[in-house]
């Protein structure tokens, strides 16, 4: 028996070692440059990671192009930054855009544990935006730059392209929030008649057991992530696992160092997105934000209840605008630019650039 439990032991030690290990060669830090036929960097690229200090905080960004003289696409991640996701589905967007992965205030490159919590407010995160598109606009010699916003980060940039419209060409709303109660309760009830219908009695009672009425109660979050995952309605539709389709890729990008792949998911929990998610169940946008001076662009998956489909087309038809745009995508949930990248690319190129330069 006891000589069972240290063979055991060992194997387990040698396993850890042998994981430890594979992590720490997969975890370079170093930005992956893009490189041509020969080998060699392609002229006039750019493949870097910056860090600077944005708000009194110290804040990461891969900044990506094939040719930096493209205009500027400045991308605000939701509940976690997600440029790991490249890896699996690749945007295209470095072809025609230098486009920005920031990690926002206390996320991922920019998680500190001892980072000042009455610093991450709606009101400091969008001062943020502004400071980093002037940050940008100086860089790359640019009087404007194009703003995506994608889930959470949406919450945030609208708020920006409102305030401090001189700053961009135009406003690209990925999975775009409006009234994120609302689209809870859609979910839930989504889930429910699924799950009844399909007579899973094990995830139902879990379900039933966490109602979403007034507030998104801790039982019910600790569900919503698998539970959308099981259904096609989570980060993309043929995801089906969170910790397949996010936690593992997470891992396996060069391009973090192990501690900034360990403070992606510190920060899930505590980043500035996610801790502003009692104000997102409480506002509707549509009163906060009820008009832009700027063409705006909503881009949304037929498939999504993170962030409701029918709620951001409703936002839509009632906010105004120059110029507007909704388009759906018709084999996506939550995350239309990895999962229908080319058709992202076909409207970034064709209608944004080309119209709103």
């Amino acid at each position: 028996m006891y000589r069972m439990l240290v063979i055991t032991l060992l194997i387990t030690l040698v396993c850890l070692i042998i994981i430890a290990g594979a992590l720490l060669i997969l975890s370079s830090g170093n930005a992956k440059p893009f490189l041509d036929k020969t080998g060699k960097p392609i002229p006039g690229s750019i493949s870097e990671k910056v860090f600077m200090n944005i708000g009194g905080v110290r804040q990461g960004m891969f900044i990506k192009s094939k040719d930096s003289t493209h205009p500027v696409l400045l991308y605000l991640h939701g509940g976690m930054p997600d440029y790991f996701l490249t890896q699996k589905y690749p945007t295209g967007l470095e072809d025609d855009f230098t486009i920005v992965w920031w990690e926002q205030r206390g996320s991922g490159m920019s998680y500190y544990q001892d980072i000042p919590r009455e610093s991450l407010t709606s009101e400091q995160m969008v001062n943020d935006v502004k400071e980093v598109t002037n940050y940008l606009r100086s860089r790359f010699s640019h009087e404007k730059i194009y703003l995506m916003g994608h889930s959470g980060g949406t919450f945030i940039g609208i708020q920006a392209a409102a305030k401090a419209p001189e700053l961009f060409h135009a406003y690209i709303g990925v999975a775009q929030m409006s009234d994120q109660l609302k689209s809870e309760q859609l979910a839930y009830n989504y889930m429910i008649k699924y799950f009844k219908e399909h007579h899973n009695k094990k995830m139902l009672k879990k379900l039933e057991k966490a109602p979403v009425v007034d507030g998104t109660p801790y039982a019910y979050l600790k569900l919503r992530d698998k539970a959308m995952h099981e259904l096609g309605i989570g980060t993309t539709h043929d995801m089906n696992s969170v910790i397949t389709g996010i936690f593992f890729p997470s891992l396996t990008c060069r391009e973090y160092t192990l501690k900034e792949k360990f403070n992606l998911w510190r920060g899930k929990s505590h980043s500035g997105v996610s801790s502003l998610w009692n104000e997102m169940l409480s506002t509707k946008l549509i009163d906060k934000v009820p008009e832009l001076e700027i063409p705006v662009f909503f881009m949304s998956g037929i498939y999504d209840y993170t962030v409701s489909y029918t709620l951001a087309r409703e936002y839509f038809e009632k906010i105004k605008a120059p110029q507007k745009r909704f388009h759906t995508f018709e084999r996506s949930a939550h995350s239309p630019l990895f999962e229908e990248p080319e058709k992202m690319r076909q409207i970034m190129c064709e209608e944004v650039i080309q119209n709103f330069p």
